[in-house]
């Protein structure tokens, strides 16, 4: 269950800012060393270092139960992975999710990336697709938040995103969540269109928005580890997230190195700095 906190005031939205950046710095080196040879537990390690190297720590490794710092998903493993030692391979889809907190603040942020395989070149121009679509499915949420009223726009922005992007489908029973104090804290950010129009969208909002898209069936099961979500049919899927504050000049993607610039671009947004 969630935890419910107020809207953050504007010093504490200032305190969420290094929050962000030392996520986006993680996922940033991890993007760097995802290659084909290396393995989830190698990224983890970087992503760890990174986080401390800042002051932080790793807030997945304060979820109970979990010793890891980053979710690590390669192929239909949509989301919640735990890093193993198995080397990634030509043409993997892997899906990388991470967070830090730094002075009682958290941010929390994913990608997903498709290795070459120039052996393969329909599959990845398949699985490209797929995490083009997801990333989309990100900023078309992302960029509603900045003139929504209501929060559940978002979830009508991203359905809408990926269905103009092919066949594929958002799984169900996940979405994204608020954040602050804690990682995952309400209100929950649905990724498809839900009656009721959610919470009001003012100043002091702070939410992850993340789309975890499949390339097939919306159903999935838990595996016997208890956290990794996979597809019940084995479709591929890509998660893409990032934590977005709402604030009295506008929106700032606190995970974002540039604050969201490129990513709102297409969408007419720019993003605002937290004041």
């Amino acid at each position: 269950m969630f935890r419910r906190h107020p809207l953050k005031s504007s010093a504490e939205l200032r305190a969420m800012v290094p929050a962000g950046e030392a996520t986006a710095a993680a996922l940033a080196a991890v993007r760097e060393r995802l290659v084909v040879g290396a393995t989830p537990l190698e990224l983890d390690a970087v992503a760890d270092a990174v986080i401390r190297g800042r002051g932080g720590r790793s807030n997945f490794r304060l979820v109970p139960g979990y010793g890891h710092t980053l979710c690590v998903s390669v192929g239909g493993d949509v989301v919640h992975g735990i890093p193993d030692d198995r080397a990634f391979r030509p043409g993997d889809l892997v899906s990388v999710d991470g967070g830090a907190e730094v002075g009682g603040w958290n941010g929390d942020a994913a990608f997903s990336v498709v290795l070459p395989d120039p052996d393969r070149p329909d599959l990845v121009r398949t699985r490209q697709a797929l995490v083009d679509a997801a990333d989309r499915a990100l900023w078309a949420g992302i960029a509603r938040l900045a003139s929504a009223r209501h929060l559940n726009e978002l979830g009508e922005a991203i359905e809408a995103s990926v269905a103009a992007s092919g066949p594929y489908s958002i799984i169900e029973g996940y979405g994204g969540h608020g954040i602050g104090r804690t990682m995952h804290e309400e209100p929950t950010v649905y990724n498809h269109a839900v009656r009721g129009r959610g919470p009001r969208v003012q100043p002091g909002l702070v939410v992850a928005i993340e789309p975890m898209v499949v390339a097939g069936s919306p159903d999935t099961f838990v595996r016997d580890d208890g956290w990794t979500v996979a597809t019940s049919d084995g479709a591929d899927g890509a998660h893409a997230e990032h934590s977005v504050a709402v604030h009295r000049g506008g929106i700032w993607v606190l995970t974002a190195p540039d604050g969201g610039a490129a990513g709102l671009a297409p969408f007419g947004v720019t993003p605002v700095p937290i004041g």
